[in-house]
This record gives C-alpha cells, sequence and structure tokens, in this order.
C-alpha cells in the first residue's frame, strides 16, 4: 500500500464549486483554507448559513481520496483535483473509514481533525450528469454510502503542498463512526 500522502491541494476564493488546483495552500488553526470561500469559525456553505448563520463550521477543509477518481473512471467520470470541492486530495489512506475525531498530520504542521463525511449535493452534477449517483452506493443492509470525502476542521495550522505525507492518529476508543456534517 502506498504511503499515504497529498497528491494535490485546491481553494477559491468565491462560492464557486470546484476549486482551483495551487502549489500550496495555508490551513490557519480554528478556520480553515486561507483564501478559501468556506473559512471561518462559522459556517460558510450557503445552505447551512440559511438555517442557521451562528452554527460553528465543521466543514472548514473538505478532503477527498483519489482512489474515488479512479472508481469513478470506471463509471465514465474523469474528475481533476478540486474539480468536485475539495481542498486536499489524498492518496493510500481510506478516509471513509476513519472513526470521527481522527487527526490527520499533514506535512510539517498541519493537524485536521475529522468531523463527519461530506454530504454529496445536486451540484455535482453541474460538473457532470449523474456524478450524484456514482458518489453514492448502498451496503448490503441497504444502508446509503456517502463516497464524496470527509470534512474536517483546523486544529494546527501550517503549509501543505503535494507530496507531503499523511499521518494519522485514531482518537481513543470507542470509535464513532462518521456521519454527515
Amino acid at each position: 500500500m502506498k504511503k499515504p500522502k497529498i497528491i494535490g491541494v485546491s481553494k477559491s476564493e468565491s462560492h464557486t464549486f470546484s476549486k482551483f488546483s495551487c502549489e500550496r495552500i495555508t490551513l490557519i488553526k480554528g478556520l480553515g483554507v486561507k483564501g478559501d470561500a468556506h473559512m471561518g469559525k462559522t459556517v460558510k456553505h450557503r445552505s447551512r448559513v440559511v438555517k442557521d448563520p451562528t452554527q460553528p463550521n465543521l466543514r472548514q477543509v473538505h478532503l477527498i481520496h483519489s482512489e474515488l477518481f479512479e472508481e469513478l473512471k470506471e463509471k465514465g467520470f474523469y474528475i481533476n483535483n478540486g474539480e468536485i470541492g475539495e481542498n486536499i486530495t489524498t492518496v493510500g489512506i481510506d478516509l471513509l473509514s476513519l472513526p470521527r475525531n481522527t487527526i490527520l498530520k499533514l506535512g510539517q504542521e498541519a493537524k485536521v481533525k475529522i468531523t463527519g463525511l461530506r454530504n454529496p449535493c445536486n451540484q455535482l452534477n453541474s460538473v457532470k450528469e449523474g456524478l450524484m449517483k456514482a458518489v453514492l452506493d448502498y451496503d448490503e443492509n441497504g444502508n446509503l454510502i456517502r463516497k464524496a470525502g470527509v470534512m474536517g476542521v483546523v486544529v494546527e495550522g501550517g503549509e501543505l503542498s503535494v507530496g507531503e505525507e499523511i499521518e494519522i492518529v485514531l482518537p481513543e476508543k470507542p470509535y464513532l463512526a462518521l456521519e454527515r456534517v
């Protein structure tokens, strides 16, 4: 298995669905990605702001595993880093299987605490028709599986660039399963 690492970093200053690939991004403790529209202590996703603009931002950083892109290629979808809204694209790590409150040490300094699953929305179909359905699945018991990555909050800031390694620090047991945030 590949050593977990970062293979893409992206951000967008405006509320565009796709983010733009960069050479590096800066994570700011308690806020998110510097220069990204979703940075802040309180929610920035428009649908959540409408419901309650004072709720904490549990979606400061969006991470997607590049293995999803490989799976999507088999279904005819060719996705580039940042195209479906993620800030950090990873390889060699099963993000969806991590428990809630896992800490990802990214590069030399940065740390992100996983808060939950990204809840995919219909905006995915604006990237490629049918993409929303392609990132959803069902397990053998008929439970919905959301494959569009995980969300987290920045607990230690730092600069990140492509090629930096990721270390996984699991929380104390009992583990809490990821739920949509």
